[in-house]
């Protein structure tokens, strides 16, 4: 869910219509301003000031500069109120009162009557929901408590990467990764820059939410060992072997630094708890695939060989479906069960990322 933000309003504050005697101030908007923080400003109601200015669209559409009619404070105030506090929600694509109200625990006849919704209005992305800010603190704890397990990786930002792209290659989030570095949406990172990237600790024979037997972790804990006394090239050489080898095969070589990139780093010591070895992560059963596509074996602990495997893979999978999407999620989850399945949450992430790589590296 989207970054909640707290705001002070007033409770149960009665229609102003009829007891205003015609005591209008007018009002001029300012950048930044909401319907619904003016109402509160001038102790009145959304609904109030919307029908006062005949607004269209519920009165979302106010621009900075637009004039308005709200309540002229009165010479004897009465007694204020007692205040509580709710918190702004912005609605996001595919979300619907329903799943709101789940989300949150809110009565969904609440959220509509807090916001002026009758049962046939609909929502839209980017209008902004009051909701009662006790849930949403509730709903918060919850979801820290439910973080526990999550450990803090430091990341040294290179040129050209985003938040989303460092998300998704490291399997955090891009929530967590403003919050623990106290960014926003609108911040700029720069290279050199060194980010605090939460990830999920998983036990130690899964990856990616599936668990493998000892063998195939044993298999792995040996590679990685093997890598590890091995001269490898460092990332510029690699850089170079991925466009050869690409340029070679026929591969567009700019996809081909993408997915190895978000594989692994262009690191040919990279080897995961499911034994995808190398630079670009290929898994031995892959790699005898691969073998066969190029009439030789390949050994994965070899760089070169290791590069190889990956782009006839990558050439494969292009060849295989015109959707490049597929192509690139068939790499990660294999083609066979993207084209049967459809993409999962973590595929289709895995995509979006390798897609903005590519475009970097073009």
């Amino acid at each position: 869910m989207p970054v909640i933000i707290a705001a002070l309003a007033t409770a149960g504050v009665p229609m102003l219509l009829g007891a205003t005697n015609g005591r209008w101030a007018v009002y001029t908007v300012r950048p930044g301003d909401t319907l619904f923080a003016i109402a509160a400003q001038h102790r009145t109601d959304v609904r109030t000031l919307v029908r006062a200015n005949h607004l269209r669209d519920g009165g979302h559409l106010i621009r900075a500069g637009s004039r308005i009619r709200v309540p002229r404070a009165s010479a004897h105030p009465a007694q204020r109120r007692p205040q509580f506090r709710l918190a702004r929600y912005t609605v996001r694509s595919g979300d619907t009162v329903s799943q709101i109200s789940q989300h949150f625990g809110v009565p969904e006849a609440t959220i509509r009557a807090r916001n002026h919704l009758n049962r046939y209005a609909q929502i839209y992305v980017g209008q902004h929901l009051t909701l009662p800010l006790r849930v949403v603190r509730s709903r918060a704890k919850a979801s820290r408590s439910a973080s526990t397990g999550l450990r803090i990786q430091h990341y040294r930002v290179r040129s050209g990467d985003t938040v989303s792209a460092i998300a998704a290659r490291s399997r955090s989030s891009v929530a967590a990764i403003l919050k623990a570095n106290r960014l926003r949406l609108t911040s700029t990172i720069v290279p050199g820059q060194v980010l605090a990237v939460p990830v999920r600790v998983a036990p130690a024979n899964s990856f990616a939410g599936r668990t493998y037997p000892a063998s195939t972790v044993n298999a792995a804990s040996a590679n990685r060992n093997r890598l590890a006394s091995r001269a490898v090239p460092g990332p510029e050489a690699t850089r170079g072997l991925i466009s050869r080898t690409a340029r070679q095969y026929g591969v567009d070589p700019a996809l081909a630094l993408a997915v190895a990139y978000q594989e692994s780093g262009w690191n040919q010591r990279q080897v995961s708890v499911a034994n995808a070895i190398g630079v670009m992560q290929v898994i031995p059963s892959s790699g005898q695939w691969a073998s066969q596509l190029v009439g030789r074996h390949l050994d994965l602990l070899n760089t070169r060989d290791n590069v190889t495997a990956g782009v006839v893979i990558l050439k494969a999978l292009t060849r295989g479906t015109s959707n490049l999407d597929h192509a690139i999620g068939g790499y990660y989850q294999g083609l066979g069960s993207v084209q049967s399945r459809g993409m999962f949450a973590d595929t289709k992430s895995y995509v979006r990322s390798v897609k903005l790589l590519r475009a970097r590296f073009a």
